[in-house]
């Protein structure tokens, strides 16, 4: 797949990600897929190539040999390590021909750091531990009251209004940065597993949580990264038949 938003001056981009269980599409990887969307939001022309890994291609394994996806190739220069790639990618495709994504406040990365490991601690021990239960929803608490609380930009100081609950999109503010990048794919897997194999469902008392997954459904940046539903369970399925 290719997407093209520049011109020809744009440099070479190669994305490798991980398959599904056909060896084709999109498979499970939230580090894939935070790498698809940031190269995706900074609207530079890329391709994405989608890595077997029961049967890595002999070409691969030349290029980046014990390495994993997702990695990339860009203008011929391997860059590896997920993290790397993206400082790299936030220098490089800078302002004012491509749009910075990191975010203005620095809690919009903290906020949902410990989600995810409450999350994989939850669905190894199963739905009736309630102890980890409490713990993933102390974590989308914490992020649903961040969600719903003022960003400094949000707030007039001129005015006599007092702004209440926040309004704005995602977690800085109404335009995705590399903290949404980070978040989202792993709030999409958590969302699918854990009803899966736990029957949790994400509360509706936590507003400012679907008001932000909701928006976050509305962007093709997001919800056409996705792998689909079946490629989360059977990732997770292993883990979910070990319980004891």
């Amino acid at each position: 797949m290719a997407l093209r938003q520049n011109s020809d001056k744009d440099p070479t981009i190669e994305l490798f990600i991980k398959a599904g269980h056909d060896g084709e599409n999109v498979g499970n990887c939230p580090f894939c897929q935070r790498l698809f969307m940031v190269l995706w939001l900074k609207g530079v022309k890329f391709t994405v190539t989608t890595v077997d890994m029961r049967k890595k291609p002999a070409e691969l394994k030349d290029l980046a040999p014990g390495t994993n996806p997702p990695f990339l190739l860009f203008n011929g220069t391997l860059k590896t390590d997920f993290i790397k790639i993206e400082e790299f990618l936030e220098q490089t495709l800078a302002p004012p021909r491509y749009p910075h994504l990191s975010p203005l406040n620095k809690e919009s990365f903290d906020v949902g750091a410990d989600i995810f490991a409450k999350f994989s601690a939850f669905i190894k021990k199963g739905p009736n531990n309630d102890i980890q239960e409490k713990n993933l929803l102390r974590e989308f608490k914490r992020l649903d009251i961040y969600l719903n609380s003022p960003l400094p930009e949000e707030i007039d100081h001129n005015s006599r209004e007092t702004v209440g609950i926040s309004k704005r999109k995602f977690l800085d503010g109404d335009r995705l940065t590399l903290a949404d990048c980070n978040l989202l794919p792993k709030l999409h897997v958590i969302r699918v597993a854990a009803k899966k194999y736990c029957d949790f469902d994400i509360p509706r008392q936590f507003t400012g949580v679907w008001r932000y997954l909701e928006n976050a459904s509305d962007r093709d940046e997001f919800k056409q990264t996705c792998p689909a539903d079946i490629e989360i369970e059977k990732a997770y399925f292993s883990v979910a038949s070990k319980r004891k």
